[in-house]
């Protein structure tokens, strides 16, 4: 899970494009729910998808790290955030558009948590309104023995962090290692990070259960596909 690294999030993330990614999934949702004026970010991280999805709803995020929505909220004051599981939550309200981005849903690790994120989602969707969800890989393309490099590099801290791909059948484990430099020294620090590996039939299930129809967009935001869900 995330710890350390939550003080350089952004920066290690600097490559995705939240904006166009924001436009394209205003886009998504003017094509299936024109009327939609709330929107709630599952798994919001530090707020960069809701600080420009802000501009066309009234948005609202949580999360489950503190260190995360500390700097959501320092970015998006105006915004509400709350601590909260994606497996068992309840803001007692429901949202014209509720979004789950950047494979946070692997995070539930299990089938059964899997389920229960579907229901809690659907449980906050007001009737016609829909869902997207940005899967993490699965069981049949998740790449195996694979080892993965990723630098930043500013005039005053470099950041390399590095980690090869393992895991079970339905479970991918990330050990990352990070190297944090700065005019002060160097250190050293690494994370576990497990996601579950769940099968289109699996996501589908778990919607389908909560209440949703589904269908999946290929293209998706970046290359992982999308799901999109829609409360009759």
């Amino acid at each position: 899970m995330i710890t350390r690294s939550a003080a350089f999030y952004d920066v290690l993330n600097h490559f995705r494009d939240y904006q166009g990614q924001a436009r394209r999934i205003h886009e998504l949702i003017l094509a299936r729910r024109p009327e939609a004026t709330t929107l709630l970010d599952v798994g919001c991280g530090t707020g960069k998808h809701i600080e420009y999805l802000k501009d066309y709803y009234r948005a609202e995020g949580f999360d489950i790290n503190d260190d995360l929505l500390r700097i959501a909220r320092g970015r998006c004051p105006e915004t509400p955030f709350y601590k909260a599981d994606m497996t068992d939550f309840d803001l007692g309200k429901s949202f014209d558009v509720v979004i789950c981005l950047f494979s946070g849903i692997g995070y539930v690790r299990t089938a059964e948590g899997l389920e229960k994120a579907a229901a809690c989602i659907s449980r906050h969707v007001a009737p016609g309104g829909i869902v997207l969800l940005e899967p993490w890989f699965s069981p049949d393309n998740y790449w195996r023995e694979h080892v993965v490099l990723n630098v930043v590099d500013e005039p005053d801290r470099k950041i390399v962090w590095m980690y090869s791909h393992a895991g079970s059948e339905d479970l991918s484990v990330l050990d990352i290692h990070y190297l944090v430099g700065t005019p002060a020294g160097v250190e050293h620090f690494s994370e576990r990070h497990e996601l579950g590996l769940f099968t289109c039939e699996q996501y589908q299930s778990a919607f389908t259960q909560a209440g949703l129809s589904v269908e999946f967009d290929a293209r998706g935001l970046a290359g992982r596909g999308l799901y999109l869900g829609k409360k009759e």
